[in-house]
């Protein structure tokens, strides 16, 4: 009864949705309580809305589960589809609903502090205190603050030491920082007020304004001294100059050659999303964040939402922004942050070079970020998501399926399955395969075999366990033939596995992955390649250890036993020499004992055995 209520809902939501007007606008997705559970833009509002719904096989679980709970829908019409984003952008921040992405402000602030005294004195600081100092910020890193605090008293060697001046000037002998030269050394009374507060004021310029800043400014200072004939002011300049250019050497890191912009790069992994930003400014970087949201959209709808997001909540907006990939709405973002920012903001997509280093840095820090939650390592992250893109899936693929053939001549045929769980061995899940349906040698078979009673033993499972839990890839060891049988099997059973094959080189080795018509080349400096060799080495030798246990079973009962001088071990190694049955039989003495661990008179009973009623 509740499904039929649910049913009808959705095609009295359809009708509708079916009489809204071919304009852009905005939808606003309503819950039983009234509650605005979603908000979205569309270039037509009657396409758009009438989307959700349709046929919900069409559909993500994420988008129906979304789709369930709407009870109701408002829309508002736009002039065009810019002014939707931007009422969009608007709506989304002041209602933050359930099912869009919501970025959240959540970082503590910190400050540099300029004391107001005789001395003043540069510290970094948690919050403002109404104590007449001065107060730069606020920044979102607190590495970054007390780096920069640091990097200034070091440079313009100011006192960092608990004594207070003038009190304290003159008592005590000198600290350390003053024997290496990183203090001026007030405490000796041999240094001038005056001095002393043109270092703090460079001090602070060097905060506000960044390296370049202030070493422009102080080289065109200490032009201006030694021109007046002032050389020792311009040589302390100098001295000050140099300490900048070195830390500025030690930087170079984490410096780009673009003075101010943001770098983004998403990782996806067990139905969350990770957003990383990399925060460059002065030519530094100054602060890295990063967000995981639930993962509901494609790639570019969700670096589109989430970019909105992010700067809906920022106040600074760079005038370049570079992204790992494609942006919905590119072009409609682009023109919302120009406005936002009072200038032009441009979103680019490095291919090479230090700007695809720098993405490539991001997106490391997003799957690092996003490991550290599962409790996994980050190289096995980065691989899955890796292997996602090369085979076009949806989302990384957690639960992998395996699936080799052995045999002996078409004796012996079996097959093995092993399970790979967020990029690492499942054993628990590993399962083994007798071929029941036929005799001899057919890979093609054994395979639709196997793969027949795997989606048979999934129907019949209560379970969400073992071979209750559909895996997220089917990897075959074999080429395109072997896709090609298997995936007809797979169509008819209605379930959705994508089906891949593993084909080796010369040398035994992964050398490319089969999607069936043609194959996928993948290169030894990739992470994924390690992946799936892996899982290809690991499935070769589980189903070889299961045909050699099966072997080294039926020798127990097989005739070979039955001949005098001849145990377990000796027909275990002429099954392993020869092969077959046949093949011993066929032999002659000379070449029976030349196997391990046979003699002559071993040799002859052997021989004597399969001739003697000739």
């Amino acid at each position: 009864m509740k499904t039929d209520n649910r049913s009808e809902r959705i095609k009295a939501l359809r009708r509708k949705a079916m009489q809204l007007a071919l304009r852009p606008g905005v939808y606003i997705m309503k819950d039983s309580e009234g509650k605005i559970i979603y908000i979205g833009k569309a270039k037509v509002l009657k396409n758009r809305v009438s989307q959700y719904f349709g046929s919900q096989e069409n559909h993500t679980v994420k988008v129906r589960s979304m789709v369930s709970s709407v009870h109701d829908f408002d829309y508002i019409v736009c002039d065009s589809e810019y002014e939707a984003l931007v009422l969009e952008c608007s709506l989304i921040k002041l209602h933050k609903p359930k099912y869009n992405i919501l970025l959240k402000d959540d970082k503590g602030y910190h400050y540099i502090r300029i004391s107001n005294e005789q001395y003043p004195r540069i510290t970094a600081e948690k919050r403002v205190a109404d104590d007449g100092a001065q107060y730069l910020g606020p920044y979102t890193s607190a590495y970054a603050v007390k780096q920069s605090v640091d990097e200034a008293c070091s440079i313009f060697r100011l006192p960092t030491c608990r004594r207070q001046f003038p009190r304290d000037i003159g008592k005590g002998r000198t600290c350390l920082n003053h024997s290496i030269k990183r203090c001026m050394g007030v405490c000796r009374g041999r240094v001038p007020k005056a001095v002393y507060d043109e270092a703090v004021a460079q001090a602070v310029e060097f905060l506000k304004g960044g390296t370049k800043e202030s070493i422009k400014s102080l080289t065109e200072r200490m032009q201006e001294y030694a021109e007046s004939y002032e050389f020792e002011k311009a040589a302390r300049l100098r001295d000050r100059i140099a300490a900048l250019q070195k830390m500025s050497d030690r930087q170079k890191v984490v410096m780009a050659k673009v003075d101010e912009q943001d770098v983004f790069a998403l990782a996806r992994s067990s139905g969350e999303l990770c957003l990383a930003v990399l925060r460059f400014f002065g030519g530094r970087l100054v602060d890295s964040e990063q967000f995981v949201v639930s993962d509901r959209l494609t790639p570019e709808a969700a670096r589109s939402q989430l970019i909105r997001q992010f700067y809906s909540i920022r106040e600074r907006i760079p005038p370049r922004i570079a992204v790992d990939g494609d942006v919905e709405d590119c072009v409609l973002c682009e023109k919302w942050l120009s406005e936002k920012a009072g200038r032009s903001v441009h979103i680019t997509i490095p291919q090479k070079g230090e700007q695809a280093k720098l993405v490539s840095m991001c997106a490391s820090n997003a799957t690092e970020h996003l490991a550290h939650r599962k409790g996994r390592s980050g190289a096995r992250t980065a691989a899955l998501d890796e292997l996602a893109k090369l085979l076009g899936l949806p989302s990384p693929p957690e639960y992998i399926e395996a699936y080799d053939i052995s045999n002996t001549q078409g004796e012996d045929n079996v097959a093995g399955m092993v399970v790979f769980e967020n990029g690492t061995p499942l054993k628990s899940a590993y399962r083994r395969f007798r071929i029941n349906g036929f005799e001899g040698q057919d890979d093609y078979a054994s395979m639709r075999e196997v793969i027949t009673r795997r989606i048979d033993e999934y129907h019949k499972s209560d379970s969400d366990e073992g071979f209750g839990r559909l895996p997220s890839l089917i990897l075959l060891d074999g080429g395109e033939g072997h896709v090609a049988c298997v995936k007809p099997l797979i169509d008819a059973s209605e379930l959705e596995i994508p089906v891949f094959g593993m084909v080796k080189d010369s040398k035994h080795r992964t050398r490319a992955i089969a999607a069936g018509g043609h194959e996928i080349s993948i290169t030894s400096s990739r992470a994924a390649f390690t992946l799936i060799g892996s899982i290809q080495e690991e499935v070769h030798r589980y189903a070889i250890s299961y045909h050699r246990a099966s072997r080294a079973k039926k020798v127990k009962g097989s005739s070979l036993t039955t001949i005098d001088s001849i145990g377990e071990r000796r027909a275990a190694a002429l099954l392993k020499h020869f092969r077959t049955i046949t093949a011993i039989k066929n032999a002659s003495i000379e070449e029976l004992s030349s196997v391990e661990g046979m003699t002559v008179s071993a040799a002859r009973k052997v021989y004597e055995h399969f001739h003697s009623a000739d």
